[in-house]
């Protein structure tokens, strides 16, 4: 029987659910000057975050020809001399958007598919910028396509980006796996194609390789941009249930006892090691990374992760 892919927005995403996303883009933001400073984009993450419009810089004796408007009069009569609040005009942020909408994207246990979870991350941080008054476009990369939507400040075109998120999206059933590293290559050559330097790159992928050739691409961006990775995973990826079970990859089968102490141990180790050892070599090059996992409300993860601050 044919199933109508719009009836499950678990499965697959419509237009209409991404532009949900719009009224819950609120009370977080990208910007370090709203971060708290422990927050995982404050501290030596964000440093380079500048945001935009004027930010606060310092406090200093007022010098004829000052902007009265910017008199700080708390410290003028604590000190008994006059003095100035100083600004800096901050450089636009424009920000790029990549979201991975590949086929092992196409895996949920529980609840969404790790693919409609990137989907609604992509449409909340577009719909986020976007009211920060920054210029936003994305990239959207599959098994046999990487499309390309250019930054614009325009809500027309964040809506051009949804909807190849959900064009991409809705083939999901229908494409063949191929090499991630080589679809990332092709992706990351369009990104420096429109990035230059001063840009907000946002990442959004399982990651489910890292690969050296990853790190290289992600370090590049990084040197004069600022990147943040959002990786998407699902709780059966990181702890598998306790049962007998057979896996397959459409080429192979493997039984897995599930009720295994060691190998549930050994699984869930694999998987905090990798991520641990990724994030520690992001960290290296100043780049943020958290993970978003299919179970939880995104909004409620993402203003929880962006503004609670770090242990």
């Amino acid at each position: 029987m044919k199933h109508s892919k719009s009836k499950n927005p678990l499965i697959f995403l419509t237009l209409a659910q991404l532009l949900k996303m719009e009224h819950l883009a609120q009370g977080f933001s990208f910007l370090s000057r709203k971060q708290k400073v422990r927050s995982i984009l404050g501290g030596k993450h964000a440093s380079k975050l500048r945001g935009r419009g004027l930010d606060f810089e310092e406090v200093r004796n007022y010098v004829p020809g000052d902007d009265i408007r910017n008199i700080d009069w708390k410290v003028t009569a604590r000190t008994q001399k006059t003095h100035s609040k100083v600004f800096s005009e901050e450089k636009e942020k424009p920000a790029l958007i990549i979201v991975d909408q590949s086929k092992s994207m196409f895996f949920g246990s529980q609840k969404k598919m790790k693919s409609v979870v990137a989907g609604e991350l992509a449409a909340l941080a577009a719909f986020r910028v976007l009211k920060e008054g920054d210029r936003v476009g994305g990239i959207v990369f599959g098994d046999e396509a990487v499309d390309v939507v250019y930054p614009k400040r325009d809500r027309k075109n964040i809506l051009r980006f949804l909807e190849t998120i959900v064009k991409r999206n809705n083939l999901l059933d229908q494409t063949n796996p191929v090499s991630f590293e080589s679809t990332l290559a092709e992706t990351f050559a369009k990104v420096r194609n429109i990035v230059s330097h001063d840009f907000l790159i946002v990442i959004i992928s399982d990651f489910h390789r890292y690969s050296p050739e990853v790190v290289k691409h992600i370090a590049y961006m990084s040197r004069h941009n600022d990147v943040i990775l959002a990786k998407v995973y699902d709780p059966m990826e990181q702890e598998i249930p306790k049962v007998n079970m057979i896996t397959s990859d459409e080429g192979r089968q493997l039984k897995l006892d599930g009720r295994n102490k060691k190998i549930r141990s050994r699984f869930f180790t694999g998987f905090e090691e990798d991520f641990q050892k990724f994030e520690a070599q992001m960290k290296k090059y100043r780049v943020p990374l958290f993970k978003i996992d299919t179970i939880i409300d995104i909004d409620t993860q993402l203003k929880d992760i962006l503004m609670k601050p770090r242990a």
